[in-house]
């Protein structure tokens, strides 16, 4: 469980970086940022997969397949798609605001899965984490965001920013949970090794959404024209790719490898806790009163929730203990 903690929290630390792209990149378009993003992602994957390529293809079934394209296209392409949608119609603080739910609706849909604590005992940490996440989007709402990037537009614009935002939680919700019971239910992959073939076929699929974005009018995907700007959105991709995507994603599928989803979805909360912290440095500025005390909120949950998770790991193995005396 620790080791599967630490995974959790260092995923989290790679995957705040994302929220920065769309704020840096914010001439390009989410289909551009999307396609561009995974598509150095596959490449990346593809280089460190040749050393064994081999013995790792021999294991792959056409279930493996069916279930990487499913989370490749709900988790990568289709989750930054809206979330990038989202930060540009509405702005950061809107997006975080829907987004930040993610780890009580993971909670709550991995609450009947084998090592679950019960919810009853979770009550009070998911109320902490709530509590956290009000405060930030509180100071966000009543401080400004720090970014400049609350969005005008009309009404119709926020409101289909919203419901990229919406949709960006169903996506990345249904993909933590699917992803997390595959791994626990077929054991023939390490995390890493799942990292990467997840990685191929979300190049492949970004590929095949780039040419798409290609044959689409000028006028429809925004763009600019500066080499200077594409010379950014490259190397920038690439640091994603190979932190948030690659490396990341493997920590993570150790993570949901090791731990039950009542406690991992937890643990997503430390991607906007890092999101926060890399906010603070690129602004030069220390966190207001209500950051900090978000920032101890959604610590003392998920520490105590993981508590919740080791004291009833504990009480398991001394009943499985006595069963086992009792039968010899």
């Amino acid at each position: 469980m620790r080791r599967g903690v630490m995974y959790g929290m260092m995923a989290g630390a790679l995957w705040g970086t994302v929220f920065l792209v769309p704020r840096l990149l914010s001439d390009f378009s989410p289909l551009l940022l999307s396609s561009g993003r995974y598509m150095m992602y596959g490449i990346v994957s593809v280089i460190v997969a040749l050393p064994g390529a081999r013995s790792l293809l021999s294991r792959v079934t056409g279930a493996d397949v069916a279930a990487l394209v499913k989370l490749a296209l709900a988790g990568n392409l289709l989750y930054y798609l809206l979330l990038s949608g989202a930060v540009h119609m509405v702005g950061i603080a809107p997006a975080s605001l829907i987004v930040g739910v993610l780890p009580v609706t993971v909670t709550l849909l991995g609450r009947s899965d084998q090592g679950a604590v019960p919810l009853t005992r979770l009550v009070w940490p998911l109320a902490m984490v709530l509590a956290g996440i009000a405060c930030i989007n509180i100071n966000v709402f009543t401080a400004g965001d720090s970014a400049g990037a609350t969005a005008g537009g009309n009404i119709v614009t926020r409101l289909a920013g919203l419901a990229c935002a919406v949709g960006a939680l169903l996506s990345w919700t249904w993909f933590a949970v699917e992803n997390a019971r595959y791994l626990q239910r077929n054991d023939h992959f390490s995390g890493s090794e799942w990292s990467v073939l997840w990685g191929i076929v979300t190049g492949l699929l970004g590929a095949a959404l780039w040419v798409v974005v290609a044959a689409l009018p000028s006028g429809f995907v925004t763009a600019p024209a500066a080499d200077t700007r594409w010379h950014t959105f490259w190397l920038l991709n690439l640091g994603v790719a190979i932190g948030a995507s690659w490396l990341g994603n493997g920590l993570w599928n150790a993570a949901s490898k090791r731990l039950p989803l009542t406690l991992s979805g937890q643990l997503i909360v430390f991607e906007t806790l890092f999101a926060l912290l890399y906010a603070f440095v690129y602004d030069h500025r220390l966190p207001r009163p209500l950051e900090a005390a978000a920032i101890l909120l959604l610590l003392a949950g998920v520490s105590w929730s993981v508590r919740q998770h080791a004291d009833d790991g504990a009480k398991r193995t001394t009943l499985e203990e006595k069963a086992q005396a009792a039968v010899h």
